[in-house]
């Protein structure tokens, strides 16, 4: 190892390949909440075009996120000895992330996910390839940051969580992804206690507890229950919330400067950025108000990285956010 890092992520890496589509139609449900993307079933559909970005996905994203801010940032991952493995290595090179940690497997091949763009919003097509997980020695880094793995990386929860265990002085932050909120809050009970913070989405906080709670008080305090000591839920465009122990905050999106160009990567941008913010020792209130900046700018690129801001930038916008631009008590 060559130095104790700032900001260590875990969790799969993939490359999308944005397929923007015109061709199609979206079907929902009276409460415009179940929604279908419908194209003709056995015919030939016309595409705009396809855009392939390698190294993305929810850690890679949040290790891009914290070296554009200015902090010392690795990525524990896997990538298949092929094409697209190389690619991915020299994309995360290039945005200043460290790679000593990263896995080249044989006979693996890199995750290649295809994304169908229509409008300003995406369906993924997914599959993650069968890795062998094993966390390499990262001594101590001052926070750790663990999203999406695959199916496949059940035992390498336990791995993380002993690991936190004799760390105690390592920050945990956990953006959990879809195979991880499968697994259950049992099956993570020690990761979401020893969260420093947390991060969701409501309908995914609703699957977590295994409630179909509206009320984002009730949802906010029972994540506390399991162990984050602040627990933060998004709502999309309606904003985020937070609950620090004491005090329930909504944080109101930046206002977008155009209509969003694709909202892939909003999530991550957002969650990533309040935990970089912590780290640079800021206080909640005012992380809260960093993420949503990165979240404004990176929808109105294609991808997950390209609009992910440097510190500079970032501030620039906080100058001429809106008067009420603030965390609010509710």
């Amino acid at each position: 190892m060559e130095k104790k890092y700032d900001f260590i992520s875990v969790g799969d890496t993939v490359t999308d390949a944005f397929i923007r589509l015109k061709d199609a139609t979206v079907n929902c449900d009276v409460n415009h909440e179940k929604c279908l993307i419908c194209m003709r079933f056995g015919d030939k559909i016309p595409y705009e075009s396809v855009t392939v970005i390698p190294a993305v996905g929810n850690s890679a994203n949040a290790s891009v996120s914290a070296a554009r801010l200015g902090l010392s940032s690795a990525l524990v991952t896997n990538l298949g000895k092929d094409y697209y493995g190389t690619e991915c290595l020299a994309a995360l090179t290039g945005e200043k992330v460290s790679t000593e940690f990263i896995s080249i497997q044989e006979g693996k091949k890199t995750n290649y996910h295809y994304v169908l763009w229509y409008e300003d919003d995406r369906t993924i097509l997914i599959k993650h390839e069968n890795f062998d997980y094993k966390l390499p020695d990262i001594d101590s880094p001052r926070w750790l940051y663990l999203s999406s793995l695959g199916e496949r990386a059940v035992e390498f929860h336990a791995e993380l969580e002993k690991f936190l265990t004799e760390h105690p002085d390592v920050k945990f932050a956990f953006q959990p992804g879809t195979f991880q909120i499968k697994m259950g809050k049992e099956a993570l009970a020690g990761l979401y206690t020893r969260a420093e913070i947390f991060f969701c989405n409501k309908e995914e906080s609703q699957r977590i507890l295994g409630v179909g709670e509206e009320d984002i008080k009730v949802l906010l305090e029972r994540m506390h229950h399991l162990g984050p000591k602040v627990p933060v839920i998004t709502d999309g465009p309606k904003g985020a919330y937070a609950y620090d122990g004491e005090n329930f905050w909504f944080m109101r999106t930046y206002p977008d400067p155009k209509p969003p160009l694709s909202r892939t990567g909003a999530g991550d941008a957002f969650s990533s950025t309040v935990t970089v913010a912590l780290a640079l020792g800021l206080d909640l209130k005012e992380a809260l108000r960093w993420g949503p900046v990165n979240s404004m700018s990176v929808v109105q690129q294609i991808g997950a990285r390209a609009g992910l801001l440097t510190r500079h930038q970032l501030e620039e916008f906080l100058k001429t956010a809106p008067a009420d631009y603030y965390p609010q008590k509710i």
